[in-house]
């Protein structure tokens, strides 16, 4: 790997968009191409954020000799198509969550990534930010006890109608990929995969869900955690962790936060927020990324991550592991499993 990581993007939507803006404040990193499904839209995408080279096909991006790693940024429908292509010609990969469509999907990309020795990371933002990080570091040494409650949602009001890709079963539509990734990926990060799922859901005529609640249950660790995810309601998307001797709570937006509270027996709440450069106030981790020019934003601790972990020679991150989205997208399977929630691709393995 050179000295500055050569990107290239894959898709021309919101996403993209906001990971090439972001990306092009991050020290040692460069996008140098992008790939679409067109020449116009590649090439409008290029003009925008002044990309050297723009490809009509995803084949012709994963063939770039100039690109090191490939983000995907298309619905997750064609997570594993587009994912498996860049990995067969070669390249690098940070795919967007949820990871797949489904865990038989997941488990593909991952052995093809292993039998080729390459890097693949699902873009799981939260899990590299550095109060997310902080976090986990506290209640792993005890601070709040052991573990019994976690509580999340992530609701959306929309309204989204029935040509929405969110109520498409073949896009994978619903809240449960789009936006309950987060609060279970955020239960597993703490407590692993669960023994026990449960789940009620809302459906659409079209056999998406829209309202999902999930309990999850984990027996040795004697823990549960309550979720819940939404594209009918505008939920609070707030988050908290109580254990035996206290609890942490994420305000709004809890899946890219700005700050957290520490409450604990006989202490006065003790409040973490995003320091100065980028990281996290009161005892960053030791190896959070260090801006030199400024904070970071956004979607840079991710990428900063992919960054290090190329440079490093890995192939892996051991922020957002392999086995672990594996494991969440298990669980993903089993809540649309209760629910009555399938995917045409489910059928298709």
């Amino acid at each position: 790997m050179g000295e500055v990581v050569r990107w290239g993007v894959l898709a021309t939507g919101g996403i993209a968009a906001t990971f090439t803006e972001d990306l092009r404040g991050l020290p040692g990193a460069e996008v140098v191409a992008v790939g679409s499904r067109t020449e116009a839209s590649a090439e409008a995408f290029a003009r925008r954020f002044g990309i050297p080279r723009a490809h009509g096909s995803w084949a012709a991006l994963a063939a770039d000799e100039d690109v090191d790693v490939v983000y995907v940024a298309t619905p997750h429908s064609a997570h594993r198509e587009a994912a498996a292509l860049c990995l067969e010609a070669g390249k690098h990969v940070l795919c967007e969550k949820a990871f797949t469509l489904n865990a038989r999907e997941a488990g593909e990309l991952v052995k093809l990534a292993r039998d080729r020795g390459l890097f693949l990371m699902e873009a799981m933002w939260t899990y590299c930010n550095p109060l997310v990080r902080r976090m986990t570091e506290l209640v792993r040494d005890g601070a709040i006890g052991d573990v019994r409650v976690i509580q999340a949602d992530f609701g959306l009001a929309g309204p989204f109608g029935p040509g929405h890709r969110l109520r498409d079963p073949a896009l994978g539509g619903g809240a449960l990929l789009d936006l309950g990734v987060y609060p279970v990926s955020f239960a597993h990060l703490l407590l692993g995969e669960p023994d026990r799922v449960r789940a009620d859901a809302l459906l659409s005529e079209e056999g998406v869900d829209l309202n999902t609640a999930i309990l999850l249950g984990w027996e040795e660790a004697g823990a549960s955690a309550l979720l819940n995810c939404s594209i009918v309601a505008d939920t609070p998307l707030t988050a908290s962790v109580t254990g035996t001797k206290g609890r942490i709570d994420f305000p709004r937006g809890f899946f890219y936060p700005e700050r957290f509270v520490l409450h604990r027996e006989g202490r006065e709440p003790e409040e973490f927020t995003m320091g100065p450069a980028g990281q996290a106030g009161q005892a960053v981790p030791a190896d959070a990324p260090d801006t030199a020019g400024g904070p970071l934003r956004g979607l840079q601790f991710e990428q900063a991550e992919v960054t290090r972990a190329l440079r490093a020679g890995e192939t892996e991150s051991p922020l957002v592991p392999l086995d672990g989205s594996l494991a969440v997208m298990r669980t993903l399977d089993a809540i649309r499993d209760r629910v009555g929630v399938r995917y045409p691709a489910d059928d298709a393995g």
